[in-house]
């Protein structure tokens, strides 16, 4: 029925009713006077008129006041008369005032090359207008933002690596302006090693065919210096899938690498000082245990060595027997010696140094020690600051150097000490965390031997440690250095390479007072008991009391003894027992001597008080020196040291009650 309809129309009715069915666009007849001839549906939908109040005006009607003024709608008509089609787009105005964004075509109508007419059709696209704007000014703010960011190097490469964009991150991470580096490969930015192993190609392959690629690498600013970047590189594409350039991101991240690698560093060095805290502890045990035994031997040795001369056919061999097994006390005390040095438990007696006058005198002695094939020299610094240090452990530490620096030179070289002022800054302290941020004296002692492989360095401060052949060395010479200075307040460090010879930096902290004039040696005195004065022996171990009461009888002192401070508390509240001195060990079960002498001080404020220590566990010793008012004798402890220093104790401090 309907399809009847159709056909009883003509042309002219079927193609209007054609028209009319086109709601998306306003489709209208102009004359060639510009007044509007037909219209239809979407021309109504659109600009708002019925067909009655617009066919016969002109179509300029349509236009903003602006455009009418600039004569757009007649010159619209024109072009499409004289080329045949008029497109554009603008702004036109509907019934009610309002305005549209138009996307219009207007075709010349002719007949037989009369002009008769034209076509217009009318496209609402303001719809598309704000998107297209929207998405200019949102490409120009994501443009202002990437060309403000300075952290971040922003810019786009061509498919070949090119650069096209450049931003101030850019300029700033890189060093080139965009007028400098925008038409350049950006394979510059790579290290020579890198182009040559075709990093920056393999990069553009990895972002084009994974959508991605992400590394760190060391990157080429403009004058040449290097830093660790971030890259991140991302394809871009057409909606067809060509591929356009790349879109490519380059943090700095120097910083976060630095930072770990001091951690890294940091947390070797701690291992490193946390193993060498277990081994002292361990060592500073052994040695206590071991100087008591020593002393037993060496002062029975001493008795018998009296007896052997006090012979009248003393024997030669049992002279040379005692002889011998006393330097081997000896030698072993000097072992003990060096491992409470290493565990840092051995007492110091610290005195503010000139320093540039004790290494003057240490080389003298260390060039007479060593031989003439070793040259020894001393090199000053104008206005090195003064340190506090035991001399005679310095001079220990900077003897056994030197004598490892000869055994590294056995065809001859030389020995160099220098001393000068650093700061150690809180980044140095930070990989060196046993050390403390401030002012140190540096002394350095290098030597032009053989050197060490890294892995000998990073063992060489360990007791018992050594390349030596069996019998010729301890082990325990560079340990007892790490152990004076550790205990010393400072640090130590060895820098050497094979063939380069080998350097060690001893950190010792600035004393800020004057140096006092080197007080006299006080002359020997005599170790006899002088009135019969009484002295209370405490020792834990049976032995060792046994001989120290045994030798202080044999002075003509009166001895008391007791095996701990339990013990001797009783001793000392008996108000009628008389007590000119306690001796007693420091390390005790239970109540330590520390402790006892104080509270045998309180009982009896005039009671002189010596102690003896084989490790003295912090007892007596803070911070590396001995406490104010102590008086203490270090084990293993010779008859004469121990009668000399019980006189002069009971002589500078008078009797006691």
């Amino acid at each position: 029925m309907a399809s009847n309809k159709i056909e009883a129309l003509n042309d002219a009715e079927r193609l209007q009713l054609l028209i009319d069915g086109v709601v998306d666009y306003a489709v209208y007849m102009i004359g060639p006077d510009g007044m509007v001839a037909s219209w239809n549906s979407g021309a109504k939908r659109l600009k708002g008129y019925e067909a009655a109040e617009i066919i016969g005006r002109p179509y300029e009607t349509f236009f903003t006041p602006e455009d009418r003024a600039r004569g757009l709608p007649r010159h619209g008509l024109e072009t499409a008369a004289t080329t045949g089609r008029y497109e554009t787009e603008g702004w036109r105005v509907r019934k009610d005032g309002t305005r549209f964004w138009a996307h219009a075509v207007i075709d010349a109508i002719n007949d037989d090359g009369d002009l008769i007419g034209f076509a217009k059709i009318t496209r609402d696209v303001t719809e598309r207008k704000e998107a297209r704007q929207q998405l200019v000014a949102s490409e120009g703010k994501f443009q202002r933002l990437v060309e403000a960011v300075v952290d971040y190097a922003i810019f786009q490469l061509d498919p070949n690596g090119v650069v096209m964009t450049w931003n101030a991150g850019a300029q700033r991470i890189k060093g080139y302006s965009a007028d400098e580096i925008i038409g350049r490969h950006f394979s510059r930015f790579y290290t020579e090693e890198d182009r040559q192993a075709g990093v920056p190609a393999r990069a553009l392959e990895t972002a084009a065919r994974e959508g991605r690629y992400e590394a760190e690498g060391l990157r080429v600013r403009q004058d040449g210096t290097t830093f660790h970047a971030l890259v991140v590189i991302d394809p871009i594409r057409s909606d067809n899938g060509e591929l356009l350039g790349f879109a490519k991101v380059t943090r700095d991240v120097t910083e976060r690498v630095e930072a770990q690698r001091l951690i890294r560093e940091t947390q070797q060095q701690l291992a490193v000082s946390q193993k060498m805290e277990a081994v002292g502890q361990l060592s500073g045990g052994i040695a206590h245990d071991f100087n008591n035994l020593l002393m037993i031997v060496i002062g029975n040795l001493e008795t018998v060595q009296r007896l052997v001369k006090s012979a009248r056919e003393p024997s030669p061999n049992v002279q040379r027997a005692v002889g011998n097994a006393m330097r081997g006390a000896q030698r072993a005390a000097a072992l003990t010696s060096r491992l409470l040095a290493f565990s840092r438990r051995q007492p110091l007696d610290p005195k503010p140094l000139d320093v540039n006058k004790f290494l003057a005198g240490a080389a003298d002695f260390m060039q007479r020690s060593l031989g003439e094939t070793i040259q020894v020299e001393a090199v000053g610094s104008a206005g090195v600051w003064q340190i506090e240090a035991d001399p005679n452990q310095l001079e220990a530490a900077l003897v056994n150097l030197a004598i490892n620096a000869r055994d590294a030179m056995p065809g001859g070289g030389k020995v160099t000490i220098e001393a000068t002022n650093v700061y150690a800054d809180e980044r140095y302290c930070r990989t060196n965390p046993e050390l403390l941020p401030g002012q140190y004296v540096l002394i350095c002692v290098s030597d032009t031997g053989s050197g060490m492989p890294p892995d000998v360095v990073s063992r060489a401060f360990e007791p018992f440690f050594t390349t030596k052949e069996l019998g010729h060395g301890t082990g325990l010479g560079l340990s007892q250095v790490y152990g004076f200075v550790r205990q010393s307040g400072g640090h130590v460090k060895i820098y050497s390479e094979v063939d380069q010879g080998t350097t060690v930096k001893i950190y010792l902290p600035r004393y800020s007072r004057q140096v006092d004039e080197e007080e006299e040696t006080p002359a020997d005195v005599p170790g006899e008991s002088e009135q019969g004065e009484v002295i209370l022996v405490v020792e834990d171990d049976d032995d060792l009391r046994s001989y120290v009461s045994d030798v202080l009888r044999g002075l003509g002192y009166h001895v008391l003894s007791c095996a701990n401070a339990r013990a001797a508390l009783p001793l000392l509240e008996q108000a009628a027992t008389r007590i000119d001195l306690l001796l007693t060990d420091v390390v005790m079960p239970g109540m330590n001597g520390r402790e006892l002498g104080k509270h045998a001080q309180v009982i009896r404020p005039a009671l002189r008080v010596l102690y003896m220590t084989g490790y003295s566990r912090n007892a007596v010793v803070h911070h590396g020196r001995l406490d104010e008012g102590v008086d203490l004798l270090q084990k293993p402890i010779t008859q004469s040291m121990l009668a000399a220093r019980v006189r002069d104790v009971l002589d500078q401090n008078g009797r006691g009650s």
